[in-house]
């Protein structure tokens, strides 16, 4: 078995998940309820790379012998993540938001890079928010809109080092809280900073 695309596998999610997330930060620790939340998050390429990527992870999965499913899940696992579905250029993500995560806006990311966040005000019902990442190195842009505390869409726009080129997507995220308790989702060990 090669380990090497179930990490580009996790990468690629953690990547699509971590945006989502990050889009989904309420400017306020009291605004985000804690529990299981829900993410579908839609990916679009300039070149079209991500899309290839994602379709041939598609394919590896379905060839997976169970053993190696539960491999690649566990490794989606550690990261906080329990991928729902993934079809086409789009994947439905769960998370687990801690009640101390909440408390401290200390969401679930991904741990692929070393990433910092950075969130304008909230005007309205709407923020701007950034993120930079190294190791993969990486950054992207966004708007989220707020419908309440426990939903939100938004659209980022990111850049990431694919094969060695710079690869430009838009990942468009719609995310809503399914309730108090996470069940058999884990939280992520670790959490991005916020500036």
């Amino acid at each position: 078995m090669q380990h090497r695309p179930l990490k580009q596998l996790a990468c690629i999610l953690a990547a699509i998940a971590g945006a989502a997330v990050l889009a989904g930060a309420p400017a306020h620790a009291q605004d985000i309820k804690a529990g299981l939340w829900q993410m579908t998050s839609k990916v679009q390429s300039a070149g079209g790379k991500m899309e290839q990527a994602m379709a041939m992870m598609q394919k590896q999965m379905a060839a997976m012998t169970p053993e190696q499913r539960a491999m690649m899940e566990g490794m989606l696992a550690k990261q906080g993540m329990n991928v729902s579905s993934m079809s086409g250029n789009s994947a439905v993500v769960k998370m687990c938001v801690t009640k101390e995560m909440a408390a401290q806006s200390q969401l679930p990311m991904q741990t692929v890079g070393s990433c910092t966040q950075t969130r304008g005000p909230l005007v309205g019902n709407t923020m701007r928010v950034s993120v930079a990442c190294t190791q993969p190195s990486g950054n992207g842009e966004g708007v989220v809109t707020f419908s309440n505390s426990g939903a939100f869409t938004a659209s980022m726009r990111m850049s990431t080092q694919m094969a060695g080129k710079t690869e430009s997507a838009s990942i468009d995220s719609s995310g809503h809280w399914l309730g108090a308790e996470c069940g058999n989702v884990q939280p992520a060990p670790l959490a991005m900073p916020v500036k």
